[in-house]
């Protein structure tokens, strides 16, 4: 017998504007960001309403997550699914960790969806961020009606560390060491002619259809190459080279490996040769807007329509710390604004929830707000080489901010530069 009180399309529509009203979405992030996962009408979400998947609830600090999206017990809370099986599974956790004002709204998709007249919110450039079910399709033979380009290419990216790869990835996937497209000389972006060769070795054009994906190994500072271990970081870092190369089809898979492990998906251990191509098919770069070099930065620092990020953590940003084994020099640019992306050089927390899929667009926009970080300026993200950087701008460019960019030299190249000022300490 269902002891949760349902609620109407008529009624929650008449709720929206409430400010103690809390709507939950237990469906996957990726059909919360917009996919048509269960042949929804429209794809996205409940205008307002948060990300809060069913798989979550699995793990043992899920009741920590709720708090951390604001949601309390006081306050009344209306939960909506694919089915009405998952909506009363959370809705009776919630219950029982003393949410006792939970109704259940149980026609999302054959009312809610089919209204146009109803609000719903998706994430602008949803279908760049992939679900892993979408993958499976494509290495089952199937075409999903999003895939644009004709030939497919699946990289399994990592950071000096094929035992990534060879130890399980994607059937059919490659390994791409992100040392093909970075130069780990200056840890910026390789050179047009460099960046050619290199995608051509791995048989990539400018009308490829490449999925990138990568890795989580649980990084350790006090490894020599702790990038080794954050290849899903390392992927969406490459992402970004390759959308500067003019790869015009570049997905990332949304939670990296993790999300194909936990679907349950066949998992290969072969070494896929890569088959190389002629010819890239364009100039490159096509896109040289999403990368700034350290004089561009300059004068965005002076700029008022303009502003630097620094995707590093509060130790770092103060000058506690480096954040790197390779880096000497402590501190931040000055001028540059905190972004605040977690614990250290090779974490996202902030910006990613715990089973590594990128967080919900309103909760990362909360953390940029604090800090004055908004789409109507130019920005450039920065952190100590380049892979936080790229993913923050990854978040801000699947928002369809306008202009944004990755500062590729960070901290790295500015720190290297004796005539280069910095600052240390919390700043005024």
């Amino acid at each position: 017998m269902n002891d949760y009180p349902e609620i109407t399309t008529k009624e929650l529509s008449e709720l929206l504007t409430e400010p103690t009203i809390h709507i939950i979405d237990v469906r996957e992030a990726d059909a919360y960001n917009g996919w048509k996962l269960n042949n929804e009408q429209r794809g996205g979400h409940i205008k307002g309403a948060k990300s809060l998947p069913l798989k979550w609830t699995s793990y043992i600090d899920w009741i920590e997550i709720v708090r951390s999206k604001s949601i309390l017990p006081e306050n009344r809370v209306v939960v909506y699914g694919n089915n009405r099986k998952d909506s009363l599974q959370v809705a009776k956790l919630l219950n029982k960790a003393g949410y006792g004002k939970t109704s259940i709204y149980h026609h999302f998709k054959d009312e809610w969806c089919n209204d146009e007249s109803l609000p719903m919110e998706f994430l602008p450039r949803y279908d760049r961020l992939v679900p892993a079910s979408w993958v499976k399709n494509i290495v089952d033979g199937k075409r999903p009606p999003e895939l644009e380009g004709r030939d497919i290419v699946i990289v399994h990216a990592h950071y000096r560390n094929r035992h990534a790869y060879l130890s399980g990835h994607i059937p059919g996937a490659i390994d791409m060491d992100t040392l093909a497209l970075e130069s780990p000389e200056t840890w910026n972006r390789r050179s047009p002619e460099e960046l050619k060769r290199a995608l051509e070795q791995h048989g990539i054009t400018a009308d490829t259809t490449v999925i990138l994906y990568g890795k989580f190994m649980w990084p350790d500072n006090r490894d020599e190459f702790p990038g080794s271990a954050a290849g899903h970081l390392g992927a969406i870092r490459n992402n970004a080279i390759m959308l500067y190369a003019g790869v015009k089809d570049v997905r990332v898979m949304n939670g990296g490996f993790q999300s194909w492990k936990d679907a349950g998906y066949d998992i290969s251990t072969d070494d896929v040769p890569k088959v190389p191509v002629k010819e890239f098919g364009a100039t490159i770069p096509a896109m040289p807007e999403i990368f700034v070099d350290t004089p561009q930065a300059k004068e965005m620092i002076e700029a008022t329509d303009a502003d630097i990020i620094s995707v590093r953590s509060w130790e770092e940003y103060i000058g506690n710390v480096s954040g790197y084994n390779y880096i000497e020099k402590k501190g931040r640019i000055p001028g540059s604004v905190f972004g605040n992306c977690g614990s250290d050089a090779y974490h996202m927390e902030n910006y990613r929830n715990l089973d590594h899929t990128i967080r919900e667009a309103r909760e990362v926009m909360d953390i940029w707000n604090e800090g004055g970080i908004t789409p109507d300026k130019h920005l450039a993200f920065y952190c100590g080489t380049g892979w936080r950087g790229s993913e923050a701008f990854y978040n801000a460019w699947l928002m369809g901010w306008p202009n944004v960019s990755v500062y590729d030299g960070g901290w790295f190249e500015w720190s290297n530069d004796p005539n280069n000022h910095f600052e240390t300490g919390i700043p005024n």
